[in-house]
């Protein structure tokens, strides 16, 4: 059986959690003002759970409130038996509004059976005044 664990994501303050069996969420944003222009880093802690190589493809999306995407990005890699990674992707928001950020952890990106579930956030982004 694959199982690769997304542990965490982390964007600035907020916080999202998927822990291993059951797989179960938590998710808890404190008060984060994001701007306009400002980079936004998207992290998550993976970790390979098995005595084997795990190949795997890490994608961020973020669509707007209209569920229009705006980015997707992706990154992919192997993870040796028992060992963790903490991949990143940024997005510099160039408008303001409600955006809705998903993380995914699949096989690969022609094979994109789920290793994890899907983490989900949402962000609210402001224009900045002087």
């Amino acid at each position: 059986m694959k199982i690769l664990l997304l542990l965490g994501l982390i964007m600035f303050s907020g916080i999202s959690v998927a822990s291993a069996e059951p797989v179960t969420s938590q998710s808890t944003t404190p008060s984060k003002t994001h701007f306009v222009d400002e980079q936004i880093m998207i992290m998550t802690d993976i970790s390979n759970n098995q005595d084997i190589v795990q190949d795997f493809a890490y994608l961020t999306q973020v669509t707007n409130d209209e569920g229009v995407v705006i980015s997707l990005s992706w990154l992919t890699g192997s993870l040796s038996p028992r060992q963790s990674f903490s991949p990143a992707q940024s997005w510099t928001p160039t408008e303001s509004g409600i955006f809705h950020i998903k993380v995914f952890v699949w096989e690969s990106i022609d094979n994109p059976e789920a290793l994890s579930p899907p983490l989900s956030m949402t962000v609210d982004v402001s224009e900045r005044f002087s």
